[in-house]
């Protein structure tokens, strides 16, 4: 009759609604099994998953500080290089790879040398101004006498007034000091220092230090006068070799390295 008719159709849906607790109450424990399941397998998951971030976040920020580190040598090249296109002279691009550790020599060890035509004498600066000349050298390597050195002494003039000094270094990276200024010296703190070109060392013109301080003091016949150098001689990674008329220079003209 079921088969055949629709006459018992109300009756199956009654009985289906009767039913149907029965059904939900026997797939109760395989529901819960799998729920269970599941949530133990999320956890683990989830715990993989953000251990493989945590490495991945660990790698990126490791990336990130090596970008920033050449980003940074990037903007040092380009300044020295925008300073090299200023200069008259041939010049060649050298970088430090070695510094004096006794503290009593301010000396740094740059990687060009006889191969590259470097000589003794050669004027070297940074992308701010002089940092010392070339004292040694080797067929790759040369070392460089910063201006900071006590044995040091650069022939100077003061930009604003013309006035013709010598500043000789103190052992300090950071401090010149400027011999011989008579108390009544045309001279003010803040005032830039420039190369003379005297002695025929170094050219004329190039940056040296910045005046810091001056002091007198009764009694004696000079001022006491603190500069401080304008090249970064604890900073700078990369210099320029210059290469006056008297020397041929590096084999190509203009900024190399």
């Amino acid at each position: 009759v079921d088969y055949l008719t629709d006459w018992l159709d109300g009756t199956r849906a009654v009985l289906t609604v009767a039913v149907t607790p029965v059904v939900i109450f026997a797939d109760l424990p395989s529901r819960g099994a799998d729920g269970f399941s599941e949530a133990f397998s999320t956890r683990d998951e989830m715990r993989n998953r953000i251990s493989e971030l945590e490495n991945e976040l660990f790698l990126l920020q490791a990336r990130t500080e090596k970008m920033a580190s050449l980003t940074a040598e990037n903007n040092r090249l380009r300044d020295l290089l925008g300073s090299a296109a200023k200069l008259q002279e041939n010049v060649l691009v050298a970088e430090l790879i070695g510094v004096n550790p006794d503290p009593e020599e301010q000396e740094v060890i740059v990687d060009k040398g006889l191969s590259d035509r470097v000589f003794v004498g050669q004027p070297v600066l940074d992308a701010h101004g002089l940092m010392g000349q070339i004292v040694e050298v080797s067929q790759y390597t040369s070392r460089v006498l910063l201006i900071s050195d006590r044995s040091h002494s650069v022939p100077v003039q003061v930009l604003r007034s013309n006035l013709r000094l010598v500043a000789q270094g103190t052992g300090i990276k950071k401090q010149l000091e400027l011999l011989h200024v008579n108390a009544t010296a045309d001279i003010q703190v803040g005032d830039q220092l420039l190369s003379s070109g005297l002695g025929n060392r170094f050219p004329a013109g190039y940056p040296v230090g910045v005046v810091e301080s001056l002091v007198f003091e009764p009694g004696k016949s000079f001022m006491e006068v603190k500069a401080k150098p304008t090249a970064q001689l604890d900073r700078t990674r990369h210099v320029l070799l210059v290469f006056t008329d008297i020397r041929s220079g590096p084999l190509t003209t203009g900024a190399s390295g």
